[in-house]
């Protein structure tokens, strides 16, 4: 009798996962839907959907257009009863999201906070973090979890970082935030965030290579519909693929890195001014230097893709900080540098950008548990 009885609870479990993520996928379905796709009687589906509903996990709200007999109820399920916030760690500042359901990002802050290895750092973090949820309302059992994302190689058992030469953080410890954030933590690099949140974007892609282009360069691999991680988690570190074994000086020690020519911070250098002001004067096409100076940027990054591209047969994405400066006339120019004497052409179609800016690594580090509350059944 007890087997039965586990068996009867299990089986009520995957009947509400299944009916759950039914109306996830659908956005909008109606009960005569359900019944016919899933192929679950009329009773089940019915129990199904006043549980879930009971809990606040979906919701009936308005009918159809009737197709000839009764209007049917649109079901639908409630996007932010659950929501994830995402940190993205930089060496002066850090970005925040909260994150709904579908991966849409409610509300955005950015807060100057140098990084300190110390005991106020990471309480002044949590302090911000405690604000951000009063300043936008949010219930705290709403809060599914904090994702980190932050600028060096994680552990495989994502711990701590193991290598953190931007922002001095090889001693970044998961358990600094656990022992402050009164949520789940989850540490993540932040390049493997930027990557998760473009494959959740683009969820019909199976390979790609993203170009993260933030104050500092980063990349990521996506392969087999999964962001690669590598035998020692530094898989896609584009940054320090060398360039000119004779260039700039690195952070990292070496010389040439592809970080010291196509990071924010390269450019910024290389202009003698901020994006923000570099974007507007080069649009105005009146200083030679500037066009010369961001001729010079893309031919660099165009490189780089053209022979990574070589590598991994797979469309590239441009991601993060200066993704949303791009415009038409880059990503032609672009494609033509990369196409040049190629014997392999780089269509249009594989030249993906992405929209979230500087947010997102903080976004795409929220989706781990979005995914987990979604795709993996955690709180159904």
């Amino acid at each position: 009798m007890k087997e039965k009885g586990v068996t009867t609870i299990t089986l009520k479990k995957i009947n509400r996962e299944k009916v759950y993520q039914y109306i996830y996928r659908e956005k909008q379905t109606s009960k005569l839907q359900i019944v016919q796709d899933l192929q679950m009687g009329l009773s089940t589906v019915s129990q199904n959907l006043n549980a879930l509903e009971q809990d606040g996990l979906i919701c009936r709200d308005g009918y159809f257009e009737s197709t000839g007999g009764r209007k049917a109820q649109v079901i639908q399920i409630v996007t932010d009863v659950k929501i994830a916030i995402g940190i993205g760690l930089l060496k002066n500042m850090f970005h925040l999201a909260a994150v709904d359901l579908y991966g849409e990002a409610m509300a955005m802050d950015t807060i100057a906070l140098p990084y300190e290895n110390t005991a106020e750092y990471y309480a002044e973090l949590a302090q911000n973090i405690e604000k951000f949820i009063d300043k936008n309302g949010y219930d705290r059992d709403r809060i599914l979890g904090v994702s980190i994302a932050t600028q060096g190689i994680i552990s495989p058992d994502g711990s701590a970082v193991t290598y953190g030469a931007i922002m001095h953080n090889t001693e970044m410890k998961l358990s600094d935030f656990t022992s402050r954030i009164p949520y789940p933590c989850h540490l993540e690099h932040d390049s493997k965030s930027a990557a998760y949140l473009e494959l959740w974007n683009h969820f019909d892609l199976n390979d790609a290579i993203v170009f993260l282009l933030n104050r500092n360069l980063g990349g990521a691999v996506i392969m087999n519909h999964h962001v690669h991680q590598g035998s020692f988690m530094h898989s896609g570190a584009i940054e320090h693929m060398c360039i000119d074994p004779n260039g700039p000086l690195c952070y990292c020690g070496s010389h040439g890195c592809l970080e010291t020519y196509c990071s924010a911070n390269s450019l910024e250098a290389a202009a003698g001014m901020s994006i923000k002001e570099f974007f507007p004067v080069l649009r105005e096409g009146k200083s030679d230097n500037l066009n010369a100076i961001w001729q010079d940027y893309l031919k660099h990054l165009a490189f780089a893709m053209r022979n990574l591209n070589m590598i991994i047969d797979s469309p590239i994405i441009i991601s993060g900080y200066l993704a949303p400066y791009l415009v038409p006339e880059d990503l032609n120019m672009l494609l033509h540098l990369i196409n040049e004497n190629n014997p392999f052409t780089l269509t249009a179609d594989q030249l993906l950008v992405g929209t979230h800016g500087q947010y997102t690594p903080a976004i795409g580090a929220a989706l781990h548990y979005i995914n987990r509350f979604v795709h993996e059944g955690t709180a159904l």
